[in-house]
């Protein structure tokens, strides 16, 4: 599977939107976007136009770099939330936030989306007591997420853990901090993600 190796500041400088791929980079006064918040390359400082479909691939694109997915499973996802009962651009948004990776994340035990898959990848994590090396595995309501007891002396963690406070934690799930786990309360809804995320935008492309 291709993967992106470049520097992921150009993806938010493209997008036009901080993504927040680097972590804590991303809050300080090195963050390249805030220095250089125009499209990277030779004429990345011109005005660009875009027609009706460029407005929607650029939207796709954005949601899927902020996740850090690839085409293929971006693609996945939207077949699973347009299957479903419900409205799709919703259920594609709340699908890529019951990602275990994005809940890493969004728990504060890791710095950013990347980071949090690659600890899920290396079994750092438990879900239930029971180890899962999935990132795309989905939480569930009352789900208990935590730390296994060999990996948390590992300093990237306790870094993201004291930062969290930065961050914030959404709503829908239950930071334990001394205790390294959280706990899913409930589905997230669309006014937890507070992104600026046109979804219609995303499903009227795939319609096509």
């Amino acid at each position: 599977m291709s993967r992106y190796r470049g520097s992921v500041c150009r993806l938010c400088r493209r997008e036009n939107l901080k993504l927040f791929l680097k972590g804590d980079r991303c809050y300080s006064d090195k963050c390249a976007f805030d220095r250089r918040s125009y499209a990277p390359g030779q004429h990345g400082q011109r005005r660009s136009k875009f027609s009706d479909y460029g407005i929607q691939l650029r939207e796709k694109q954005k949601v899927k770099r902020m996740y850090c997915l690839s085409e293929k499973q971006f693609r996945l996802v939207f077949s699973k939330a347009d299957s479903m009962k419900g409205i799709t651009g919703t259920n594609l948004l709340v699908l890529l936030e019951r990602r275990l990776d994005n809940v890493v994340y969004r728990l504060g035990l890791a710095c950013s989306r990347t980071q949090g898959r690659h600890f899920v990848r290396h079994k750092h994590f438990l879900v239930n007591g029971k180890m899962v090396n999935i990132p795309s595995f989905l939480v569930k309501v009352d789900d208990v997420i935590e730390v296994r007891e060999k990996s948390r002396k590992i300093s990237f963690i306790d870094d993201a853990l004291s930062s969290v406070v930065r961050r914030g934690v959404p709503q829908w799930i239950e930071l334990e901090k001394d205790n390294f786990k959280g706990v899913v309360k409930n589905y997230p809804v669309r006014e937890d993600i507070v992104m600026p995320i046109q979804e219609q935008l995303i499903v009227e492309l795939y319609s096509k």
